[in-house]
């Protein structure tokens, strides 16, 4: 129950246990790439994620899919560190998507396979994606291996919990684990939490937006392939596995808070109720799914939006398919073909702390655009775009709000990345 109560908490001094030039808080799509850029730009990096793993959705909530690097017509538009990310897990044979002579293609027979796979989207008429369908433990390991290679201290299972300031920027960031209390003294931040933690503990206004939760859940031992559309499954890379997408069952029965833990508590206890239920409906109708059998549930609900920053540039529905001087990432839109949203470096900028940007799924979008923004190959852009932001802020001894915006651009089509001219 809610209580008016308070206690008073002693004088605690927090041990400093690292120092850094940039320090990502987050390690999921975004956090991984900006901690990447930022370190093959020559700045000391850290990056501390909550969990165990990498890769946020991406990974531990069996989001995977890379929807998607073009723009609906045939055209590539997110490259640099997502597109390195496919090529490895293309290495390692844990990925699979339409070769890139079938790119934006009307043909209904390719189309009718990718969508069983989850890589067409919308509404028709359809074109084949540049979209990908990955493993999610292959993309766990190459995330560890692609940080280590690179030089970036990884801190794992620590959750940010406060801030210091000496005016208008971040010099500290305190973590909170078993272990206690203990700080990380940064020159940058980049806030890639997806909830907007560090920049709501900076004070910096944002936008809340209830969603329902899902939980997506994998099955194994499915007889006839055929069968998992019939189930509103998806086809994974491996033979006889299902994917289920939103929990391949109904909502649960009110939006959430996904900042609140007590709704986060009743959203993991009622999506885990329903994933049974439906794993025993499909075992009991569907022939094919007689002998099958749940292999995982996402490990964390798969919650898209909750803080969005509201920064420097808010971009809106109303910028679709418009040019920015500062663009430093393109992405299309998974369910809409021949439109892309160009992100300005401005909607990463929050409005008043100094040394701080934000990635991913929280920055500074409306409602609508999110839908496009927060994707992985979306939220891997805007990563690496701050990654090497906050590397030559640092280097040029600049401020983020001041920065080159036309050298960092230069920076990013050297790194690979795509803009347009």
């Amino acid at each position: 129950m809610p209580s008016s109560d308070t206690v008073l908490l002693p004088e605690q001094r927090v041990p400093v246990i690292d120092r850094c030039d940039v320090l990502v808080v987050g390690g999921g799509a975004a956090g991984l790439s900006a901690a990447i850029a930022a370190r093959r730009q020559g700045a000391d990096v850290v990056l501390v994620e909550r969990y165990g793993y990498l890769g946020g959705l991406a990974s531990g909530g069996l989001i995977v899919l890379l929807l998607t690097l073009d723009d609906g017509a045939g055209r590539q538009v997110v490259a640099g560190l997502c597109q390195e990310l496919v090529e490895r897990l293309e290495a390692r044979e844990a990925c699979f998507s339409p070769p890139s002579g079938e790119w934006g293609e009307a043909n209904d027979e390719l189309i009718e396979r990718y969508q069983g796979m989850g890589l067409v989207w919308g509404a028709a008429p359809h074109k084949v994606r540049y979209s990908v369908a990955y493993d999610p433990e292959e993309f766990k390991f190459v995330a560890n291996e692609w940080v280590g290679e690179v030089g970036v201290r990884l801190l794992y299972h620590r959750w940010a919990s406060d801030i210091v300031r000496d005016g208008d920027r971040i010099t500290h960031v305190v973590f909170t684990s078993k272990a206690g209390r203990h700080a990380v003294a940064c020159d940058s931040v980049i806030d890639a939490t997806g909830d907007g933690d560090v920049f709501t503990l900076a004070g910096e206004p944002s936008e809340l937006e209830e969603v329902h939760p899902w939980l997506w859940f994998r099955m194994a031992g499915i007889d006839d392939d055929d069968a998992i559309a019939q189930a509103r499954g998806l086809r994974t890379i491996k033979p006889g596995q299902a994917l289920m997408p939103w929990g391949a069952a109904d909502r649960i029965e009110r939006r959430i808070d996904a900042t609140n833990p007590d709704d986060l508590t009743y959203a993991e206890i009622e999506c885990r109720r329903m994933v049974m239920e439906e794993v025993d409906r499909l075992r009991r109708q569907i022939p094919a799914f007689k002998d099958a059998y749940l292999t995982d549930m996402a490990l964390t609900l798969g919650i898209t939006e909750s803080r969005r920053l509201v920064g420097r540039y808010v971009l809106a529905r109303e910028d679709l398919n418009q040019p920015f001087d500062d663009v430093i990432a393109v992405t299309g839109h998974w369910t809409k073909y021949d439109c892309t949203y160009q992100i300005p470096y401005r909607s990463l900028l929050p409005a008043r702390t100094a040394n701080l940007l934000a990635v991913g799924r929280c920055i500074s979008v409306d409602h609508r655009v999110h839908h496009a923004t927060k994707e992985i190959p979306a939220c891997f852009a805007t990563g690496e775009a701050a990654g090497i932001a906050s590397a030559l802020s640092l280097s040029g001894e600049t401020s983020l709000e001041k920065l080159d915006v036309g050298g960092l651009q230069n920076a990013l089509r050297k790194a690979g990345a795509w803009l347009p001219d």
